[in-house]
């Protein structure tokens, strides 16, 4: 009866949109394939305003695809953003957090003890009730630990890494980071995969490419819908790029791994039209956290005209580039306005597939396909945490802030600055603020930049307000927060791999 309804919805959903769009559609579920970048910035695209123009193939999926100037993170570090793309829920839903500090960001690091738990439904597993094969490409960054691996959640294979490309380290009580194929260790970075740090020179790319278009044909010979998570990291410092690409960009280093992601994806897109299935291949492209300031300019990206970067909750942090492209379905050329969620691609790709969320959990992913199937807008809220504290929240145009903090006076001091030459007075605190009885409340339309809170007595801010503290009230009071998983690390995590 489950694989009928499955069936049915499906069936609905192709005749209802082939209707409005006047579009045939084969009746196999739509391969589904979510491009996620590492520490790229909303301003690193030309068709987002950046000046050298270097990103023309990701132009050209814009310009026949749609844009999503108003797509957010769910978190301003790597690996709560990871889980909240996979499960749809929001990091403190799932324990991607830590109680060890108010506010305190948290990932996994090689030494950490926990991962994605058991209890997490992850879209690959989910997806294989309707026949689709999967694969991770690139960092899984949700756990180290044999039973946090990709595989265990439901992807049918993987190449890539636990964690990103850091090292490279002495092997003894530290050693480098692994590679995997699917269950097996192949190598670690800086030996058999080697990072020329002064050069900047790696094939990653390269190799997760091929990875990427072997996958895609020999499911594309098998006649069987795939769902692929390419997560690359080389614009994560230190950032790398292969031979061919080094000195070729006007941006430097970070600007050559740009360009050779930008030529990837093109790639990926040929390879869909070459063996005829663009049309039955959704496609999104974004990222999983603002630009890292920390390592600008010359390994870090660009968040336009935002506020801060990676690991803050202001805009730079938070705002993410974002491509749809499908081909004969999302029609080309448009920009979507609607408040989009990286959680978002967990509930649509759900959609595609015409399977449901899971129902004994909550589901903070919307379904983006009345959006860019039929131009319809959904009003909802976009909550900003860092670790288990709720920042902020965005609601329509106006974005209110209920704590304010880049980073500590100590780090600051150090030399450590999210916001280089950003410093708006009361806003990019180096102590923590709270603003929980009266928030700072901006317009993002008029100010993008967070740079001009609105009064507290005028009109516009107690309307503001009356509209946000409901939304705010009942969020926080049906929120159930899972057991932290990012408190424990521990370096004796790191010596099992020693032996892999």
């Amino acid at each position: 009866m489950a694989a009928v309804a499955v069936a049915t919805r499906w069936w609905l959903l192709l005749v209802l949109s082939a209707a409005e769009l006047g579009v045939a559609r084969a009746l196999q579920p739509p391969n589904i394939l979510l491009l996620l970048m590492d520490d790229m910035g909303w301003g690193d695209l030309g068709v987002y305003g950046e000046p050298s123009r270097e990103t023309p193939n990701l132009d050209r999926m814009a310009v026949e695809g749609m844009l999503f100037p108003n797509f957010y993170t769910a978190n301003p570090l790597c690996s709560p953003s990871r889980a909240a793309l996979l499960t749809g829920r929001l990091p403190i839903r799932s324990g991607f957090y830590t109680t060890n500090g108010h506010a305190r960001n948290a990932y996994t690091p090689q030494e950490i003890v926990g991962g994605i738990p058991d209890s997490e439904l992850l879209l690959p597993a989910l997806l294989k009730g309707a026949g689709y094969a999967s694969k991770i490409v690139g960092k899984w960054h949700l756990g180290h630990r044999p039973q946090f691996h990709p595989l265990k959640h439901g992807f049918d294979e993987w190449f890539g890494s636990p964690n990103c490309h850091f090292g490279p380290y002495d092997n003894k009580a530290r050693p480098n980071i692994p590679v995997y194929r699917d269950q097996e260790m192949v190598g670690r970075f800086y030996e058999e995969f080697p990072i020329n740090l002064k050069t900047g020179e790696a094939n990653l790319t390269q190799i997760y490419l091929q990875e990427a278009l072997e996958f895609i044909q020999r499911q594309q010979a098998a006649h069987r819908p795939f769902f692929l998570y390419w997560a690359v990291d080389a614009t994560h410092a230190p950032i790398y790029a292969s031979k061919p690409f080094l000195g070729t960009s006007q941006r430097g280093r970070y600007g050559d791994a740009i360009r050779e992601l930008d030529d990837s994806v093109g790639r990926i897109l040929r390879l869909l039209r070459d063996l005829s299935i663009a049309e039955n291949t959704f496609v999104f492209f974004t990222s999983d956290n603002g630009a890292a300031l920390i390592s600008a300019p010359r390994q870090g990206g660009s968040n336009g005209p935002f506020l801060c970067g990676k690991q803050t909750t202001f805009e730079g942090g938070m705002r993410e580039p974002a491509i749809a492209w499908w081909p004969g379905h999302i029609p080309a050329g448009q920009v979507s306005h609607q408040l989009g969620s990286i959680m978002d691609l967990f509930t649509t790709s759900l959609s595609l597939a015409g399977l449901e969320p899971p129902r004994d959990r909550a589901i903070d992913g919307l379904d983006l396909l009345p959006a860019m199937l039929q131009g319809r807008l959904t009003d909802r809220p976009i909550f900003y945490y860092r670790g288990n504290t709720l920042m902020a929240v965005t609601l329509g145009q106006y974005k209110a802030h209920f704590w304010t903090w880049t980073n500590s006076w100590e780090e600051f001091k150090q030399g450590i600055d999210f916001c280089p030459g950003q410093n708006v007075s009361g806003v990019t605190t180096h102590s923590q603020e709270e603003h929980t009885k009266l928030p700072l409340i901006f317009h993002l339309g008029r100010d993008p930049g967070e740079r001009f809170p609105l009064s507290v007595a005028s009109i516009e801010y107690l309307d503001a307000l009356r509209r946000i503290t409901p939304v705010v009230q009942q969020h926080q009071e049906a929120l159930v927060p899972g057991q932290p998983q990012l408190n424990v690390c521990n370096r004796a995590v790191m010596l099992l791999w020693t032996s892999a």
